[in-house]
């Protein structure tokens, strides 16, 4: 009876939440996307007021050439903003919202090298990652609930508390999120492809990354992110059909002239 509510419980959800990906591939992500972009212009707004905000017209007009010729393949208006922030990151969110931190410029040494670091940040929000995190944390929080209440006594054991804590955050929220990065770079860089920006340089991107940060990374089993290594081998795989998709652009006169 116990095993049977549990399936009955996660049975229900996702057969009423299911959606497909860009890339073809089955979630679950059940939060209206008024919601997700609502929260993600909130937290914009908000990051815009304690994060100092580049001014260099320079600067500017380099990241929005690269990001608008990105967006014009995915459709409707994206606000950019560059922060003053050292870290090499970038970030997109539900609401059309993308944000640049100056210091992936130093990791990110060409436009294509750019443009493949914003279009996985895009990619992120067009395959509703965030709603599918949001979704997956819930239905875990109310798994581990029931499971708990289903054990009875024992569920209220620290000891279990914490197993089944672990073992719901290794074998299902991490890998998750490792399927999330791959897919957006994935298709992230099948964006920046069809936007005339050679996919080819995503490997020197990762290569700069990796020795940006010593060469060091989490071990797959137990980290948010693929593996630097594991990365570049992904792109390699799909860096042929996204030559393709570059020689295409490059047909049609996409040209994206971005200048630092």
């Amino acid at each position: 009876m116990k095993s049977l509510a549990l399936t009955t419980f996660f049975s229900t959800v996702l057969l009423s939440s299911c959606v497909t990906s860009p890339l073809g591939r089955s979630q679950v992500a059940f939060l209206p996307d008024e919601q997700m972009s609502q929260m993600g212009i909130q937290a914009f707004g908000e990051l815009k007021q304690k994060t100092p905000i580049e001014t260099s017209p320079q600067i500017n007009t380099y990241v929005n050439c690269i990001a608008s010729a990105i967006t014009k393949e995915t459709g409707g208006q994206w606000e950019v903003v560059v922060f003053k922030d050292d870290s090499a990151n970038a970030f997109a969110l539900p609401g059309s919202k993308i944000g640049v931190h100056t210091g992936i410029l130093k990791v990110a040494q060409t436009p294509s090298q750019l443009a493949a670091v914003i279009g996985h940040e895009i990619a992120h929000v067009l395959s509703k990652h965030g709603n599918e995190r949001a979704s997956q944390e819930m239905l875990v929080n109310e798994g581990l609930s029931l499971t708990k209440g289903l054990l009875g006594t024992k569920g209220s054991d620290p000891m279990v508390s914490a197993a089944l804590g672990l073992g719901a955050k290794v074998g299902i929220l991490l890998p998750y999120s490792r399927t999330h990065e791959s897919e957006a770079d994935l298709y992230g860089l099948d964006l920046m492809a069809k936007a005339g920006f050679d996919p080819r340089e995503s490997v020197q991107l990762w290569e700069n990354m990796s020795k940006a940060s010593g060469n060091k990374s989490s071990p797959n089993f137990l980290s948010t992110h693929p593996s630097h290594e594991t990365r570049i081998q992904e792109l390699q795989n799909r860096i042929p059909s996204s030559l393709n998709l570059y020689n295409q652009a490059k047909a049609a006169g996409k040209n994206p002239s971005c200048k630092l």
